[in-house]
């Protein structure tokens, strides 16, 4: 082994897979409440008609802002990860 590859291989250091740790991020968020049901699914089917009165409601009913983001950000992530999935199933 060369000097330079010695080197290469002490500095290299394995980046991880973004997509891996989109999939983290959402296995890791805990159980959404009853309350959000309809509006993650909102998100997930059609996020462009979410309004801002339908978080007003949810936060109305007791959920608290960060919850609804948290929730929110992983049903967007969750679902595009679906698409991502299904698209290189036919690609593949």
């Amino acid at each position: 082994m060369t000097a330079t590859q010695r080197v290469s291989k002490i500095f290299a250091v394995e980046a991880p897979d973004p997509i891996d740790e989109l999939r983290a991020v959402v296995v890791s968020t805990p159980a959404a409440p009853a309350e959000l049901t309809g509006y993650l699914l909102k998100v997930r089917e059609r996020a462009y008609a979410v309004t801002d009165g339908e978080v007003e409601a949810l936060k109305a009913s007791g959920v608290s802002e960060d919850e609804i983001f948290e929730q929110t950000v992983a049903a967007a992530i969750g679902e595009g990860l679906r698409r991502l999935d299904a698209a290189r199933a036919v690609i593949e």
